[in-house]
């Protein structure tokens, strides 16, 4: 197509190309989509475990509780590390059929996908009619099968699935400070072999479930996760 100019040129620019024109024409890439857990995802040779050890005092024998982990989309920006299957030995058999079955449902569970760690507050809310235990340490546990609960809590707490409230250095000193001056003003004396990892006289903390609630200024405090009530 001709164009006749017919007024006096005076000045000229070079036209840019259009960027967005030029973005428009490059060739899109498709995107890989990541693998996701599903129940077809067929069980590799290897896989990731860990080990953990309970030993609850109303059992004679401890207890042995491995997780093994899958890696899905290995060495690309979609890495992620999923439990598959879990695993609980004991030389005890009386709680073996139960037992058995609760790691079958939980493995299910784990090789189905998505968000598994509802599984974490179903199974600390069980409770034995019997009544519960306390741990070393001082921490409550309702159940045998809320403590495998727990540990099932601390595992996907170390892969990344659940977060771990973790209180800052000041928090703790301040806690650390709290119970250096309890102790001191509290000196009676405790034979009491189950004696945990806090006073004697403290109590059990409605948050955490662990026996370190003691009471200073008007304040009951929890000495293991700092949660604080006054009044």
């Amino acid at each position: 197509m001709t164009v006749k100019i017919s007024n006096k040129i005076v000045g000229y620019r070079v036209k840019k190309a259009d960027p967005e024109a030029s973005q428009e024409q490059v060739a899109v890439q498709p995107e890989v989509k990541p693998v996701q857990m599903n129940e077809y995802i067929e069980r590799p040779d290897f896989l990731l475990g860990t080990t953990y050890k309970i030993k609850p005092p109303i059992g004679e024998h401890a207890m042995y509780i491995t997780i093994n982990d899958i890696l899905l989309n290995e060495d690309t920006d979609h890495e992620s590390r999923q439990p598959y299957e879990v695993f609980i030995n004991s030389k005890s058999m009386e709680h073996f059929q139960w037992v058995i079955a609760l790691t079958r449902v939980i493995s299910a569970v784990f090789r189905k996908g998505g968000d598994v760690t509802f599984l974490v507050e179903e199974l600390r809310s069980v409770y034995d009619p019997n009544g519960g235990y306390f741990k070393k340490g001082g921490v409550f546990m309702p159940s045998l099968v809320a403590e495998i609960g727990a540990v099932i809590e601390k595992h996907l707490k170390a892969i990344g699935l659940l977060e771990s409230e973790e209180m800052s250095e000041t928090t703790k000193r301040i806690l650390a400070e709290k119970r250096a001056e309890f102790e001191a003003s509290h000196t009676t004396a405790t034979n009491d072999d189950k004696v945990g990892d806090y006073p004697a006289n403290a109590t059990m903390c409605g948050k955490c479930s662990t026996k370190a609630v003691i009471v200073m200024d008007g304040c009951a405090t929890c000495l293991s996760c700092g949660d604080s009530k006054c009044g």
